[in-house]
């Protein structure tokens, strides 16, 4: 189910409400934390991803992370640092990083909203972040596995995971 399948006019309260009725119509599993913050979990082709929205009212932020489950080892962090720089010059919405206390990586963008607005995230809106951000994280992770366990440099696991195919087979 997409978005066209529903008004595209902004739903709700807060933009969680929007994102939630986006969960439900695609039957994902997910937690409302708070007013504020929603969490869900999808599966995805690689590995299952952590979805996390958060609403900053004052200032009409909403954030969204994609946290697909990677881990990355102390040892292994240079590297990855230097991966994400590469992947990142790729994106033209949001952006890869590593938290350095827990070495989790993850996809994060944010959409200011309409302040005149009592809610300004339509569900094609909704749409749009978030398979933005599981796109990306679906596009990403077999270079960031080539580069953690695949023992392949940053430059060479792009080049090995972003091969374009042409014409048909």
């Amino acid at each position: 189910m997409i978005a066209e399948d529903f008004e595209s006019e902004p739903l709700g309260e807060v933009p969680i409400d929007t994102i939630e009725q986006y969960c439900e119509a695609h039957n994902w599993s997910f937690e409302r934390v708070s007013d504020d913050e929603l969490v869900a979990t999808v599966a995805g082709s690689w590995t299952k991803h952590e979805l996390r929205a958060v609403w900053r009212e004052a200032d009409r932020v909403l954030q969204f992370l994609a946290l697909p489950d990677i881990r990355v080892p102390t040892d292994r962090r240079g590297a990855l640092y230097e991966t994400i720089g590469l992947v990142n010059e790729q994106l033209w919405l949001g952006h890869f990083e590593l938290w350095s206390s827990s070495g989790i990586l993850l996809f994060r963008h944010a959409a200011l909203l309409d302040i005149n607005a009592d809610s300004a995230l339509s569900l094609d809106h909704a749409e749009a972040l978030i398979e933005a951000a599981i796109d990306e994280c679906e596009r990403f992770y077999p270079v960031f596995q080539f580069v953690l366990w695949g023992g392949k440099s940053p430059s060479e696991a792009i080049a090995a995971a972003l091969i374009d195919t042409a014409g048909e087979a």
